[in-house]
């Protein structure tokens, strides 16, 4: 009797155990993935931050005594190929030519070509050590809207190379005039120098990028054969490679380019920090003989068109391309940084409302001040004449 009494309460006992094991498991599942159990263990064994070279000085790497002026391998800088390149492609030279970094200034320059600025920027962040570059060719716009992408580079700004006064063009197919822009499809590269001034483009009709629908293009050089997709209405990319005339595209029209904003893209030289600190005067004679190279080639374009041409046939005429990006000179270069002189646009105000445009738009963090950002003692150096 006894026996039989207990029985209900131990099977009470095995039901509500077996409950409370399924409940538990269940629990537990659903701990796990709304990332209850992460975060518990995060408080109670933190995890160690990731460390990165962002975290330091860029000048930790800077040698104590000026033994180690260059570095004994070749310098390598990243560039899109547009017209104020051509002088820095032709003192590079290549392996049937001597570059003039190497006769007149004793140090090896190797130029990387990219399509994609995305790609360059990545290739700064690992170095030349690493597979990459250690100083890239970049639009103001591009170093301060990726400011927090290039935080691991401590990139530095050293030199202007050139402004585009015609280089970036809109163009589209059955339109002649912006406003038409509403409710089109757009074809351009992301965060490219072409975007930069599609974005201005818009401003000045009012226009917001609600009002368009933008495609991504797989880099600089992708517009001309996005031109003649039926899919898009218009496209924003280099001159020659989305020239009108080359593509014969049905109603194609030229809406606007940088020649109507010719101080909106201006490309500088950026170096990684720790590149700087080490071999400050691989930088110096870096700039010597890119300067001396855009005055070479402001005078006679045909050494630098033909080397442009040779590597960048997309740019359409090379002579044409130089005309609508022309090198800077030193006298540029100081008006530019607010050494000496007065510019129209200076690069402090090109970065810094490049910054607060990536706020607006994405919501990004706030980028640096523009002073932080530039190195300008290599270029103050060789701007004033030196004892023999």
């Amino acid at each position: 009797m006894s026996e039989n009494a207990s029985s209900p309460p131990r099977k009470r006992r095995r039901w509500l155990l077996a409950f409370f094991l399924v409940a538990l498991a269940a629990g537990s599942v659903a701990a796990t993935r709304l990332g209850w159990v992460a975060r518990a263990r995060d408080r109670l064994y933190p995890r160690a931050p990731r460390l990165s070279p962002g975290d330091f000085p860029a000048g930790v790497m800077a040698p104590i005594d000026d033994v180690v002026r260059i570095p004994t391998r070749a310098m390598i800088i990243g560039a899109v190929p547009r017209g104020s390149t051509a002088a820095l492609l032709w003192a590079a030279g290549d392996a049937e030519r001597v570059g003039l970094f190497r006769a007149a200034y004793a140090i090896d320059v190797k130029v990387q070509r990219f399509d994609r600025e995305d790609e360059m920027r990545k290739a700064l962040v690992r170095g030349g050590e690493n597979g990459g570059v250690d100083l890239a060719v970049l639009p103001v716009s591009s170093v301060a809207m990726s400011a927090s992408l290039l935080r691991d580079a401590n990139p530095r700004v050293v030199m202007l190379v050139g402004r585009s006064r015609g280089q970036e063009v809109v163009v589209a197919k059955g339109l002649s005039t912006l406003p038409q822009l509403a409710g089109k499809r757009i074809g351009v590269e992301d965060r490219g120098s072409a975007w930069y001034l599609l974005l201005w483009s818009l401003s000045r009709v009012g226009l917001s990028l609600r009002d368009v629908t933008l495609v991504p293009l797989e880099g600089a050089f992708a517009a001309g054969e996005a031109l003649e997709r039926k899919d898009l209405d218009a496209v924003a990319g280099l001159l020659g490679d989305v020239d009108p005339g080359v593509h014969e595209v049905a109603g194609a029209q030229t809406l606007t380019s940088t020649a109507d904003a010719p101080h909106l893209i201006a490309t500088v030289l950026v170096t990684r920090g720790d590149f700087a600190a080490r071999y400050p005067d691989a930088i110096r004679r870096v700039i010597r003989g890119v300067l001396d190279a855009n005055a070479s080639v402001l005078k006679d374009r045909s050494e630098g068109a033909r080397v442009l041409g040779t590597l960048a046939p997309q740019l359409g005429d090379p002579m044409e391309a130089i005309g609508a990006a022309p090198p800077a000179t030193l006298k540029d270069n100081l008006a530019f940084f607010g050494i000496a002189d007065a510019a129209p646009v200076t690069y402090a105000e090109l970065f810094k409302s490049a910054g607060e445009l990536n706020q607006k738009l994405f919501g990004a963090p706030p980028a640096p001040e523009p002073e932080d950002t530039a190195d300008l003692g290599a270029l103050k150096y060789v701007s004033t004449p030196q004892p023999p």
